[in-house]
């Protein structure tokens, strides 16, 4: 799974937003699973799913502001 592009999450719904946090998070979960036991290949996903995860909420949090 590539790096989400911001704007694709302009595009979400709520649910949409809550479900792919949702995914990322657990995405995020499995990550820091494979580090701890050294089976991680590509230790930059880890940074792109915090941030992924960290702009899918912003734009959650404003959604709920909106409505």
């Amino acid at each position: 799974m590539a790096s989400t592009k911001t704007n694709e999450f302009a595009e979400l719904t709520v649910k949409e937003l809550e479900a792919r946090i949702r995914d990322l998070k657990e995405e995020a979960f499995n990550l820091r699973l494979q580090k701890a036991t050294g089976q991680l290949e590509n230790s930059a996903r880890i940074r792109q799913v915090r941030r992924d995860t960290a702009r899918a909420m912003t734009y959650l949090n404003a959604r709920r502001r909106e409505a």
